[in-house]
């Protein structure tokens, strides 16, 4: 493919690459986007598409310590690390547990809740223009407890998030609660409702993103893997794929948990490491939810789609392991059960498993590579890759463009590890 003067080459078809892709394009550049597989074939296929404005605390809560701890002994932890002797995974682990405290889990927070307003009301935009669909949901997230314990400990977390970040809830208790969402079991503790939050189903959104963009004059280039890359005087000439070399002005790594290995390919190394998590999509149940929810206390999601019904979530740090336990996917149910009158729908249509790119500040990684310098890093959003795109594809395209951001793009720099 022969170059222009404003050619970009985006490597990765997943949400962020897709929105990388929509403001480049937008901002009046050429763009490729390349993937080794199919567009949206990765993480942003089979998550529960929670647009979560509300979720401003980062991983690196002090509770995460605890919680590690005790998945090295329980089997069915819904957040669970696999012991590993991975120099890097060790050294990962290590600079994880040094930023789980109080100050510096409120310092990422203030961060992280600027890049969530931006893509929070970057979707309304495109909503709004009609440049997505996605079976887009705007009627906000509900967060359901079991136990009077879960309540109080959810309702300190709240109190929190209003009083340092002005995020507010509207608080229901138990008894409200099958009034609120019939398909909610009696006898839970409570809920709070987050209006600001969103949903979107993920496969949707990523196929109706990607025949828009190409509508648009965006080219994707799919099942075609990068094996190399040309560099020279501190910038990238061209990279080659197994289907031969493509070659661009600029370039925006956008491939999720894999970009560690490919910032290994450009000279570098990034800190991620693949956060596993799992979900089980079926058929509507007679009593299926009407809203989105999150049950806290056992890190399980469900989403309602039009014609389906998905249970998902939990957390393994485990590596690149492909692998789909029944015991996982048998455990969704059975942590549902607890919160619906019908946790099952009549048929299964999919089981999936997916790896996030997780920093070990929580922080996604958006800018310049420091010794590239015409290549974008785009990567590292954990577990809201969903809710970060769109502010994370403007970014990118005013870092491509020269442009001044919209937002602060220090704390999300490669530069900072």
């Amino acid at each position: 493919m022969t170059s222009g003067p404003d050619n970009v080459l985006v490597v990765g078809a997943g949400i962020i690459g897709l929105a990388c892709a929509h403001y480049l394009s937008r901002a009046g550049h050429h763009v490729t986007v390349v993937d080794q597989g199919r567009v949206g074939g990765g993480c942003s296929h089979g998550n529960c598409g929670h647009i979560c404005a509300s979720h401003v605390l980062p991983m690196t809560d002090p509770a995460a310590l605890r919680e590690g701890l005790v998945s090295l002994v329980r089997r069915d932890a819904p957040f669970k690390v696999r012991p590993q002797w991975r120099v890097p995974m060790l050294w990962w682990l290590l600079q994880f547990a040094r930023r789980c405290t109080r100050r510096r889990m409120l310092e990422a927070a203030r961060h992280q809740q600027t890049i969530l307003e931006s893509s929070r009301s970057e979707y309304a935009a495109l909503v709004a223009a009609g440049d997505i669909d996605g079976e887009w949901r705007g009627d906000g997230l509900l967060y359901v407890l079991r136990t009077n314990n879960g309540v109080n400990a959810f309702a300190d977390m709240d109190a929190m998030l209003r009083d340092e970040f002005g995020v507010a809830a509207t608080r229901l208790e138990g008894d409200q609660l099958p009034g609120f969402d019939p398909a909610l079991r009696t006898g839970l503790a409570g809920a709070f409702h987050y209006p600001g939050d969103a949903s979107v189903r993920p496969d949707a959104l990523v196929r109706g993103w990607a025949a828009s963009l190409r509508d648009c004059g965006v080219r994707f280039e799919e099942n075609r893997r990068l094996t190399g890359v040309r560099a020279r005087a501190g910038e990238v000439v061209g990279v080659e794929t197994d289907s031969g070399p493509i070659s661009a002005d600029q370039y925006v790594i956008a491939t999720g948990a894999w970009s560690a290995r490919l910032a290994s390919t450009l000279g570098t190394s990034l800190p991620l490491e693949p956060g596993k998590g799992y979900s089980l999509t079926m058929s509507r149940p007679d009593r299926c939810p009407k809203h989105p929810l999150l049950f806290p206390e056992h890190r399980v999601g469900v989403t309602p789609f039009r014609d389906g019904f998905r249970l998902g979530s939990m957390l393994e740090l485990c590596g690149f392991d492909p692998s789909i336990p029944p015991g996982r996917i048998a455990q969704l149910v059975a942590s549902a059960r607890h919160y619906l009158v019908e946790p099952e729908g009549a048929e299964v249509r999919e089981t999936w498993s997916g790896w996030r790119p997780i920093t070990w500040d929580s922080l996604p990684i958006i800018g310049r590579m420091p010794r590239l310098g015409n290549v974008v890093l785009a990567t590292g959003h954990h577990m809201l890759g969903m809710t970060m795109a769109p502010a994370t594809g403007r970014l990118v395209a005013e870092i491509v463009g020269d442009r001044t951001p919209h937002i602060d793009p220090a704390p999300f720099s490669p530069g900072r590890f």
